[in-house]
């Protein structure tokens, strides 16, 4: 299970994308598949190099199943939603190796 003070020295609400990875956090922790989780199994290894906790188990192909999630509920703007998330998730992780330099 995550250590929260670990992770609060990372989650800020000043960083872009901060309540998508938050969200995820807890959705992980109790074993719900989200969006959030998803996104924040995409981005885990780089995640966990920044210094948060992140449950040992996580979806496995999460890419795609993001991916399938996002068109099951609007097929048309699934690959647009998906690219967004990404972008957030990336500025997240760019403004948290930021912070901690």
């Amino acid at each position: 299970m995550p250590d929260s003070f670990s992770n609060s020295r990372i989650l800020n609400e000043a960083l872009p994308g901060n309540d998508l990875i938050t969200t995820g956090l807890q959705d992980l922790q109790s074993g719900r598949e989200t969006i959030e989780s998803l996104l924040v199994a995409i981005g885990a290894p780089r995640l966990r190099h920044l210094g948060l906790e992140l449950p040992n188990l996580l979806p496995e192909n999460p890419e795609h199943r993001l991916y399938a999630l996002l068109a099951a509920s609007e097929s048309d703007s699934a690959h647009s939603r998906y690219n967004a998330l990404i972008r957030r998730l990336v500025s997240f992780e760019r403004a948290a190796a930021c912070v901690n330099r």
